[in-house]
């Protein structure tokens, strides 16, 4: 072969060995690596967080049976008590009737393993009957650990049901104004509905015929009634909130509750069945027009600081007697039962900051409130109201009243049955009334001496 050819030959088995191994199919070259297929556009980070996290959110039903009695046509034409001892022909009279009252809600189960359930206390109240509903379509009963209306916490236990999905807890002081949010609840029954948005502000208070729920989370991520209870996230799919209201006169402000402080309702309630009751130590007063105009003040606004407890808090503090309490954590104190909402809503162990008024001068004053005790209790009220109480076998007995005192005009003997419109039955539920009544002018109670039941107004 000519030398012309042999070159060009060589020349074209380089190109041709490369062409056949191209043709080959199946066919790579020995280390290569595939390259990954690039991830699509549309898994965002609120996409990756809901995938995560929706597994753990649930659906609360709260069933309430309703006992009464069919209307017959005479109680309708006569008025209520002549349908039970007058049955129609139709049988009407007296037939009992259940009727069930079903509410609806959300929450979020934050321990797998236990099959707790983190949700709000207004979702399940009055409720006989409670079931959880999961992602996948199972369906369970559950049963009622504990709940803390002033906080707006419960926490449920799924009975029959373990290692199930699990929301991860994040931690809410470091929340920024601005970050991207996520919400995931049933509104109107539309399961597991997501939301966004951002957190609007921090610190927010609001009050309602309830009392003061403070310290919320704001946010413009819709919450739709059925939203109650369910988590609000961070872009990282992390818990930093129980969603809890919105308010009705405008679209896209929502609150929760900061993830910090219902850990620690629901560590309280898991322990010991309920949050302890804080106090500072000290007794105070609402401010009338004629108490603001005499020291100074444009408007009869906070509570007036009457008398400071040696050791405690308050004292500790450098509270003294004369001084007006105007905020706490930046929440305003308008009047006595403000100032008393205000501390229900405070968790143990925490410092708070108080604005006081003293004299022309404006402070700021740190204070960690302590539980209240029913001892402590126990002994202001004998103090304050001038009675003192025992549990009895027909309820709570009058033991001694002081001669001097505001329940002069009570008796050794008689029962108190209310105070201030609640019912109390034992003595923890008495300390309680007390509690929320101790810095009012005047309480109310209800009193049954023999076979006669009145009501007994003290001025304090």
């Amino acid at each position: 072969m000519p030398n012309c050819a042999v070159q060009s030959v060589r020349r074209f088995l380089p190109f041709l060995f490369v062409c056949l191994l191209a043709g080959l199919p199946g066919q790579v070259v020995r280390g290569a690596q595939a390259a990954p297929a690039p991830a699509s556009p549309r898994l965002t980070p609120v996409v990756h967080a809901v995938q995560a996290v929706a597994p753990a959110v649930v659906n609360i039903t709260s069933t309430h049976i309703i006992e009464g009695h069919r209307v017959s046509p005479l109680e309708r034409f006569f008025g209520p008590g002549f349908g039970p001892g007058f049955p129609d022909s139709n049988g009407f009279g007296a037939q009992p009737r259940k009727r069930k009252r079903v509410s609806l809600g959300s929450g979020v189960i934050v321990d797998g393993r236990k099959g707790l359930v983190l949700t709000n206390a207004h979702v399940i109240a009055g409720g006989d009957e409670v079931m959880v509903h999961l992602l996948d379509g199972r369906e369970f009963p559950a049963t009622v650990k504990g709940a803390e209306p002033d906080f707006d916490i419960a926490v449920l236990e799924i009975k029959g049901a373990h290692d199930l999905p699990a929301v991860r807890l994040g931690d809410s002081t470091d929340i920024m104004p601005g970050e991207t949010v996520i919400a995931i609840g049933n509104p109107f029954g539309f399961n597991h509905t997501v939301t966004t948005g951002v957190v609007s502000a921090l610190g927010r208070t609001i009050r309602n015929d309830g009392g003061v729920f403070t310290d919320l989370i704001q946010t413009d991520a819709a919450i739709n009634p059925g939203n109650s209870g369910g988590p609000l996230l961070n872009i990282e799919g992390s818990l930093i909130g129980i969603n809890t209201a919105v308010d009705a006169r405008a679209e896209g402000i929502g609150f929760a509750i900061p993830i910090n402080k219902a850990r620690r309702v629901m560590a309280d309630l898991m322990g010991q069945g309920r949050v302890a009751p804080l106090w500072l130590g000290l007794m105070a007063e609402d401010l009338d027009s004629r108490m603001a105009m005499a020291l100074g003040l444009k408007e009869a606004r906070g509570v007036l600081v009457g008398a400071v407890f040696e050791g405690t808090p308050a004292a500790k503090a450098g509270i003294e007697p004369g001084d007006i309490i105007e905020s706490i954590n930046a929440s305003p104190v308008r009047d006595r039962r403000d100032y008393i909402n205000v501390l229900r809503n405070q968790t143990g162990g925490e410092s708070l900051r108080l604005s006081l008024r003293r004299g022309e001068k404006v402070l700021a004053l740190d204070v960690t409130p302590v539980p209240f005790e029913d001892d402590t209790a126990r002994k202001l009220m004998e103090r304050r109201w001038g009675l003192a109480v025992r549990e009895g076998k027909q309820g709570l007995v009058i033991q001694s009243v002081r001669p001097d005192g505001p329940a002069a005009f009570l008796r050794k003997g008689d029962l108190i049955t209310g105070v201030g419109g609640m019912r109390v039955k034992n003595m923890s539920e008495l300390l309680q009334a007390f509690r929320k009544e101790r810095l009012a002018g005047q309480v109310l109670l209800q009193v049954v001496r023999g076979d006669w039941g009145y009501y007994a107004r003290l001025v304090l």
